[in-house]
């Protein structure tokens, strides 16, 4: 019976119906396809239980109809858009880019613009708030971009990109306003100097 408890790799048991679904979650939230090492790994199954698993997930979102399809694509699994609904995601994607910011945007843009590249932990320290959601914005609007980590395996930081530039009409990043432009306490805007001195340091 399809909803049989199961038991994967490690001894976990499920529901083959949860493990379809975990797969799908995965897929979804996934930006490059996902191979079957990697599936295998993050749900605990393998052999055949991933096997069909995979096959419940490609029939579930095979129809042309439902508007996204799951495809094997570059050594693994991808969702992608329907064939048929190609023009209107065209459409979409030549939407002009709504660059409207929030204060918390424009808080973390000038963070960044002025101690480029820097990491997301390192922006939350200043803020004194989480900046996974705010940076997650910006690079959808094009306004950041990832530049490398930090150490050997340490954190991605982030960097402003050319869009960041033409919205704000600047010709370079030498033309930023004076740290005291910021709507910042005294001691953000210290701290911003020394972590700007330390980063000059570094370059010279």
């Amino acid at each position: 019976m399809s909803n049989e408890s199961e038991t994967g790799k490690g001894g976990r048991g499920r529901q083959s119906g949860d493990l379809a679904r975990d797969i799908a979650a995965v897929l979804f939230i996934a930006p490059d396809p996902v191979s079957l090492d990697v599936l295998a790994e993050v749900t605990g199954a393998e052999g055949e239980e991933l096997s069909r698993a995979i096959e419940a997930v490609r029939e579930r979102y095979g129809y042309d109809a439902g508007g996204i399809v799951v495809t094997e694509v570059a050594g693994g699994y991808s969702f992608r858009s329907a064939d048929g609904a190609r023009g209107a995601v065209e459409r979409f994607c030549r939407r002009p880019v709504d660059y409207s910011l929030s204060p918390a945007a424009m808080e973390t843009l000038a963070i960044v613009a002025h101690l480029q590249p820097i990491s997301r932990p390192d922006i939350a320290r200043i803020r004194g708030i989480g900046a996974d959601t705010v940076v997650a914005t910006l690079m959808d609007k094009g306004l950041l971009m990832e530049a490398g980590r930090s150490g050997q395996g340490g954190a991605i930081q982030y960097r402003t990109t050319e869009a960041f530039e033409k919205l704000f009409g600047l010709s370079s990043l030498e033309e930023l306003p004076p740290l005291e432009g910021f709507e910042a306490t005294p001691e953000d805007v210290e701290e911003l100097r020394q972590k700007l001195h330390l980063a000059a340091e570094a370059r010279e």
